[in-house]
């Protein structure tokens, strides 16, 4: 904000509002950080051990300067639309802590995606979202091979829970997704007759695709798994399974009734939910996830056992890392890539892209893993 309390318009680029970096804030630092501080986190999450190493890394030398230009892309649909009450605040938090780097607040994710496109390639962009903002901005990601930070306040946010980012709140996870060292994760890539779709969390196909859809347009009150949960009662109502032939690397690993098959990135998905507590984002792998024919009685009784992870003890629950993998169903089935619904389909494809996504976070200074197979 210039001196005398009055804002700047913002300059629009590509559909985007850009505000201007070099902005001064017109009060004292004291006041800023009081304000700061009494920011009503949208994710109250807590993880106090998490939240000491945070710091540690955030205040580490190495750790102190912005290393590459950067930019901050703050989705305001996430969350519900709660994302866009952090608007002023990051404004106020970049004009005293990083004055160089621009915040982009797209009208729409595609109009942040298109902006990205201009991006140099190699270059740093911090994403004030969840999931879903990154699946939508993913291409773009790629394409210029920038490196990411996630400052993660969406309705799931599985790839923060991965990256360590738990209960952070966001000024921590905002000043890590600036200056913490950019590390390899996988991404998976999902491949159609209509293209192909990048996700970083999840590829979600039968049943929980459909709670993906039916979460997505729940009501905004609603979030994290409590959302998720009301998502998969109202969708028992409707409860299908889908016949399925799925084949990882080669191997024929089901050939039979299915209530979904999806695959995993991370550890959980659907706002937590440890579906698959071993997988990695680094390992060179993606974990496949299926489960048999269940009716409404046996689906809603999984439910306890998915929550608290106990679910791969069942025998007709069975996981399988891949790198890649067929699917062909007799009628379409309905997909979601990081939560976000992509269509459905009757056949498709899934393969690993190893290190595809240089990501920062707390997980960035930990000891990398050396045992990565390589991809078929």
């Amino acid at each position: 904000m210039p001196a005398g309390g009055r804002q700047a318009a913002p300059l629009r680029v590509h559909g985007v509002r850009t505000e201007g970096g070099q902005a001064r804030a017109s009060r004292g630092r004291d006041r800023i950080a009081g304000r700061l501080h009494g920011e009503r986190q949208l994710d109250r999450q807590g993880d106090a051990d998490r939240q000491v190493r945070t710091q540690e890394v955030a205040a580490g030398g190495t750790a102190r300067a912005v290393p590459e230009p950067a930019v901050v892309l703050l989705n305001p649909r996430a969350a519900g639309g709660r994302a866009a009450r952090l608007a002023e605040p990051l404004r106020r938090w970049l004009a005293q802590q990083a004055p160089d780097v621009p915040l982009q607040i797209p009208d729409a994710i595609d109009a942040g995606r298109a902006s990205l496109m201009d991006r140099p390639s190699g270059s740093r962009v911090v994403l004030v979202g969840g999931d879903g903002t990154l699946q939508r901005v993913l291409p773009a990601v790629l394409a210029r091979q920038l490196s990411v930070g996630l400052v993660p306040v969406g309705s799931g946010n599985d790839l923060g829970r991965a990256l360590g980012l738990r209960g952070v709140a966001w000024p921590q996870a905002l000043s890590l997704a600036l200056r913490a060292p950019a590390v390899e994760c996988d991404i998976g890539e999902l491949v159609t007759d209509d293209g192909c779709v990048p996700f970083a969390s999840s590829l979600a196909a039968g049943f929980d695709a459909a709670v993906a859809a039916r979460a997505h347009a729940g009501p905004d009150w609603l979030r994290g798994v409590p959302r998720y949960l009301w998502a998969t009662l109202r969708e028992l109502a409707s409860l299908r399974c889908w016949r399925v032939h799925v084949r990882a690397d080669g191997a024929m690993v089901h050939d039979g009734d299915a209530l979904f098959a999806s695959v995993l990135n991370t550890p959980t998905y659907g706002a937590g939910m440890p579906a698959v507590p071993h997988a990695r984002i680094d390992d060179g792998r993606l974990d496949l996830l299926i489960a048999g024919r269940f009716g409404r009685v046996g689906t809603l009784a999984m439910l306890p056992r998915l929550l608290a992870g106990s679910h791969l003890g069942h025998p007709r629950v069975q996981a399988t890392r891949f790198a890649v993998l067929r699917v062909d169903t007799g009628r379409a089935m309905p997909l979601a890539a990081d939560g976000e619904p992509v269509g459905e389909t009757r056949a498709f494809s899934v393969r690993v892209r190893p290190g595809a996504l240089r990501v920062a976070g707390p997980e960035s200074v930990a000891p990398r893993r050396t045992d990565r197979p390589a991809a078929a």
